[in-house]
């Protein structure tokens, strides 16, 4: 993770020193309980599936086994203090529509609208299938064309809705949260998911 100057920095270290320091206060077993990680008492670590890949973090320290990227790191830290428990509807929101998400949340709905735009000009359909796929998704039936819902934390998923470019209309997508989201992030939060999720898919284009 590069920062654009030290200032950026320091506040993204104290951000990631409080979080740890929330979470020292709890018990494995609660964490686990309320997020939908595991928790294996013996090794003191809570296990987390994000996207493909599982997250070991051990405990009392927090950390992680992984070398990805900072601001992931610490969103997963901030998902595992807010957890609740909650159970969704299945029902999809806007990223718009959370809690406080009036203008933070609008503004990256669209946001993400227009870099999906470009992210899938002239990609044909299997290819987007497959980079889907590459970051763990799962396809359902939905009036879009292609429906994939990436397992970005266990109780957080993100949904993508794509619709093919035709004669009229060039390929776009959408991004949706579940309707409990905002008992496991906070608006800025999402929008950092969102934002991860979108670089990702850059990526995964690029390597195919």
């Amino acid at each position: 993770m590069e920062y654009k100057n030290q200032t950026e920095n320091r506040a993204f270290q104290e951000m990631l020193q409080a979080a740890v320091k929330r979470l020292q206060n709890r018990s494995g077993e609660d964490l686990a309980a309320k997020s939908g990680a595991v928790f294996y008492s013996s090794r003191n670590v809570l296990e987390v599936l994000s996207f493909y890949e599982t997250i070991e973090i051990q405990l009392p320290e927090f950390r992680i086994n992984s070398n990805m990227d900072e601001w992931h790191y610490l969103i997963l830290l901030h998902y595992l203090d807010m957890a609740d428990g909650t159970e969704g509807s299945q029902k999809l929101i806007t990223f718009g529509n959370l809690k406080d998400g009036l203008i933070r949340g609008t503004k990256f709905d669209r946001t993400a609208e227009q870099k999906l735009e470009k992210l899938l000009q002239d990609k044909e359909p299997e290819k987007i299938q497959k980079a889907c796929t590459s970051l763990g998704a799962e396809f359902t039936e939905t009036k879009a064309d292609l429906c994939a819902v990436f397992p970005v934390l266990p109780r957080y998923p993100v949904t993508l809705k794509i619709w093919f470019a035709d004669e009229e209309f060039p390929a776009s997508g959408k991004l949706f949260l579940q309707d409990h989201a905002d008992h496991y992030l906070s608006v800025e939060d999402a929008v950092t998911v969102g934002e991860i999720l979108l670089q990702k898919l850059s990526e995964a284009f690029s390597s195919l």
